[in-house]
C-alpha cells in the first residue's frame, strides 16, 4: 500500500524508490528493478522517513499530525489504552525549524558586506580578441575537514586563502585580455541552512562555523578574486551556478554581487536564475552548469536547443561543469565537448570514506575570438602551498 502522506517529504527519486519497494515487495527486488544497489534503496527510504518524522508524520509510531510550515516536531507524548493498545490521546510539541533565524541572521550578514566598491582603473593595454575563463570547481565555503580523519585540513580561512591565492596567481599568468569570466561552477557554499544538511537527502554535512560567518567570508573571497582580475583585464564577468549544496545561496550571491558592483561598469554579474548559463566570444560558445541535474551526454543537445542562433554562429563549443570534483573531457559529440573541473577543496569524511579521491587545482583558459582555445594555465594545490610559503 502506497502511503500518499509521505509524498510531500520525498524527493522525486526517493518517491520512485518508495513506490518500487511497494510494487516489488522488498528492497532487494526494487534495487534489481531500478538497476542500483540495495544500500541506495535503504538510504533513500531512511532519508524520506526521517524528514517526514521531523515534521510529525510517522504512522508506524502513531504520528499523523504534521507540524505546520516553519515548524518541526520537538517531541510527542502518547496515551495508549492498556487493553486494546490503541492511542487514546497524544500531545505534540513543536518548535521553530530555524528558518526565521536563518533568514534574520543571513540578511544581517548580507547587509554588513553590501558596500559598493569604488571604480578600479583598468590596465593601459588589453587584447580584446582574447578572453580568459577561470572555472571555480565547487569551492565549498563552510566545509570542515580534519587532517587526521581525511588527510587534509580545511576550514573557512583555508578556503579563502586558497581561492584568492589561486585566482591571483592565474590572472598574472594569462595575457591581459579584454575580457575575463570568473565561473563559479556551483557549490560555492557547502551548506544552505543552519542545520548543515543537504536539501534533497537530509545528509548531515561537516561544516565550519555559523552560516552567517560562512556567507561573510565567502562574499569577501569572491570580491578579492574580482579585484585581482580587474587589475589585469578590461572587464570582469561573474557567473554563479546553482549547485546541489547551495540552491538558495547561489542566487543570493549573484544578487549581492550585482548590488556591490552596481557602480562599477567594468564588472558584469550574470544573475539570471537559470540552471544553465551561456557566454559567447566570437566563434566560441561556452555553456555552464553544475552537473547534478543533467547527464553530460545531453548537454550538447541542450545547448543547441536553448541557443540555436549562437550555435549556428560559432565553431568552438564547450560545456563546463563541476559537481564530480574531477577532470573529465567528453568529446564524443562532434558539435560540443563537455569538460568537468577539479576543486581546490579536499574531500570530506564521507567522500574519503567512499574512496572518492581526486586532485586539487584551478585552471585559467584563454580563448581567441577566431581560433578557439589558445592557452591553458594550471594552479595545483602543491604549487599553491609553495607560493603561500614564499
Amino acid at each position: 500500500m502506497i502511503d500518499e502522506g509521505l509524498r510531500p517529504y520525498a524527493t522525486p527519486r526517493q518517491w520512485e524508490v518508495y513506490c518500487a519497494v511497494q510494487e516489488h515487495g522488498s528492497q532487494r527486488a526494487a534495487a534489481r528493478a531500478l538497476g542500483c544497489v540495495q544500500s541506495n534503496i535503504s538510504t533513500a527510504l531512511t532519508a524520506m522517513q526521517a524528514r517526514a518524522a521531523q515534521r510529525g508524520y510517522s504512522p508506524d509510531h502513531d504520528m499523523t499530525h504534521p507540524a505546520p510550515e516553519g515548524f518541526r516536531v520537538k517531541g510527542t507524548s502518547t496515551l495508549y489504552d492498556l487493553q486494546s493498545g490503541e492511542a487514546r490521546m497524544q500531545w505534540v510539541k513543536t518548535a521553530s525549524d530555524g528558518s526565521e533565524e536563518l533568514i534574520r541572521e543571513a540578511v544581517d550578514a548580507f547587509a554588513a558586506d553590501l558596500v559598493p566598491v569604488p571604480p578600479v582603473l583598468p590596465p593601459e593595454v588589453t587584447m580584446d580578441h582574447l578572453m580568459t575563463v577561470i572555472p571555480m570547481g565547487d569551492p565549498h565555503f563552510g566545509l570542515y575537514c580534519w587532517a587526521k580523519e581525511t588527510g587534509n585540513d580545511f576550514d573557512l580561512d583555508i578556503a579563502k586563502r586558497d581561492l584568492c591565492g589561486a585566482v591571483s596567481y592565474l590572472v598574472k599568468q594569462v595575457p591581459q585580455c579584454g575580457r575575463c569570466v570568473i565561473i563559479n561552477l556551483g557549490d560555492f557554499f557547502h551548506a544552505d541552512n543552519m542545520e548543515g544538511t543537504t536539501k534533497r537527502s537530509g545528509h548531515k554535512l561537516d561544516t565550519d562555523s555559523r552560516l552567517p560567518k560562512v556567507i561573510d567570508v565567502g562574499v569577501a573571497a569572491l570580491r578579492q578574486c574580482i579585484a585581482s582580475a580587474l587589475e589585469h583585464h578590461a572587464t570582469v564577468e561573474v557567473i554563479n551556478v546553482v549547485g546541489n549544496h547551495d540552491d538558495v545561496l547561489a542566487y543570493a550571491l549573484s544578487v549581492m554581487m550585482a548590488n556591490i558592483y552596481e557602480n562599477e561598469p567594468r564588472v558584469v554579474i550574470h544573475g539570471d536564475p537559470t540552471p544553465r548559463h551561456y557566454i559567447q566570444h566570437g566563434k566560441n560558445l561556452i555553456g555552464v552548469t553544475h552537473g547534478h541535474q543533467t547527464k553530460d551526454a545531453k548537454l550538447p543537445g541542450i545547448m543547441a536547443a536553448e541557443k540555436p542562433q549562437e550555435w549556428g554562429a560559432t565553431r568552438f563549443r564547450t560545456f563546463y561543469r563541476g559537481h564530480f570534483h574531477s577532470d573529465m573531457v567528453d568529446d564524443s559529440n562532434p558539435g560540443c565537448r563537455v569538460e568537468g573541473f577539479r576543486t581546490l577543496s579536499p574531500g570530506d569524511a564521507w567522500a574519503v570514506g567512499n574512496g572518492y579521491l581526486s586532485g586539487q587545482d584551478m585552471k585559467a583558459i584563454v580563448h581567441h575570438k577566431e581560433y578557439g582555445e589558445m592557452f591553458r594555465y594550471v594552479c595545483g594545490i602543491s604549487l599553491l602551498r609553495d607560493l603561500q610559503k614564499a
